[in-house]
């Protein structure tokens, strides 16, 4: 039987990380528009999940992301259970843009709403513009930030009638410059691995694809008796408390990977070359097994493009690691974080991710985010 892969579902980074590239490289030739204001960019950022801004005393940070497909799970198993889900749907948008941020060290100040749909009659639905709302404004309590606004323009022939594209920006600050995540990775560096609450928000063009296979769709039934549907949509966990915390107690965060698109493969890119060798891995939640038994999907696919229960990697000195879990061991339930020192950084000629339990290598070719 044929694996289904994320590029065979019609999701083809390699198709769409040149365009990234070219837009970067074009980005660049802009830079000095800044200069007669005060500011100037770090070059550095450019290809990391934030782009930076130096002022006097600090950096201002700029994330633009989107929610992908998610939203279209919670459509069907609104139609199937009478139930919204979009509060859950909000906080994974929010999730996809604070998350990223703080990958430079940065906090996130301001996160506005993008609301796009087919038609203005989306809006008609109170029940579901309620919970979309109520989940907005909580993600912002657990980003620590203001929700400083939006649009919602109705894009008819372009988006389907009953559909929407959720997406946001947000600007951050980091404040004093000695907190910026600089990507100073060095070899025996610690790699932690933070768990995901799921598969968060990317991979669900593939999961949703899964779906199409089953019998019994979004409401086939999980070993835990969960269904397929709910269990897809557990929200994404936000993790700028544990960054905001590390900060504050001086952990000396040499890169941090918002372990989204990529999968594993993100956990190479800074620019240095270096491996990433991984020794132990965190347990997969349920719903990983079943995307790929039902697939199918194997290994290589699913580390290479889903977080397989990884969903924040910190990468640290070891010296580090007892106070890291000092922090982790302060939050309490459903807000602790817990993690596995996963692996360590180790000399390379080139830029390698390599997965020991699994008998996985990715190459820094399979990554062309820069």
């Amino acid at each position: 039987m044929t694996g289904m892969t994320y590029a065979g579902v019609g999701v083809d980074y390699g198709t769409m990380d040149p365009f990234k590239r070219l837009a970067q490289f074009a980005g660049r030739e802009t830079a000095g528009n800044i200069r007669r204001l005060g500011f100037t960019e770090v070059r550095d950022s450019r290809g990391e999940s934030a782009y930076l801004v130096e002022a006097a005393d600090g950096y201002f940070a700029h994330v633009e992301e989107g929610l992908g497909t998610k939203n279209l799970v919670a459509d069907a198993m609104y139609r199937l259970t009478g139930k919204s889900y979009y509060d859950q749907i909000a906080q994974d948008t929010v999730a996809m843009i604070v998350n990223d941020m703080i990958t430079v060290g940065a906090l996130p100040l301001s996160v506005a709403m993008h609301l796009a749909v087919g038609s203005s009659d989306w809006f008609s639905d109170e029940a579901r513009c309620q919970d979309l709302v109520e989940g907005w404004k909580r993600a912002r309590m657990l980003a620590g930030c203001v929700w400083g606004g939006g649009e919602t323009p109705t894009l008819r022939d372009i988006i389907l009638p009953d559909t929407v594209v959720l997406s946001g920006s947000a600007t951050g600050i980091i404040k004093p410059k000695t907190h910026r995540i600089k990507g100073n990775v060095e070899a025996g560096d610690a790699i932690i691995i933070v768990e995901s609450s799921g598969i968060h928000a990317n991979g669900l063009t593939l999961a949703r694809a899964v779906a199409e296979k089953l019998p019994e769709g979004y409401l086939t039934r999980l070993p835990s008796g969960r269904t397929y549907g709910e269990t897809l949509l557990d929200a994404t966990r936000i993790y700028v408390r544990l960054v905001e915390d590390c900060l504050a107690r001086g952990i000396d965060i040499h890169y941090a990977v918002n372990i989204t698109g990529h999968g594993w493969r993100k956990l190479m890119r800074a620019p240095l070359p270096f491996a990433y060798v991984i020794d132990h891995l965190p347990k997969p939640q349920e719903i990983f097994g079943f995307i790929q038994e039902h697939g199918p999907v194997d290994d290589r696919e699913a580390y290479a493009n889903l977080n397989m229960g990884a969903g924040f990697a910190l990468i640290l000195p070891p010296s580090d690691v007892r106070r890291l879990w000092e922090i982790f061991h302060h939050y309490e339930y459903p807000n602790r974080f817990s993690g596995v020192w996963a692996g360590n950084v180790e000399p390379s000629e080139q830029r390698r991710v390599v997965i020991r339990p699994k008998g996985l290598e990715y190459s820094e070719e399979t990554l062309g985010v820069r």
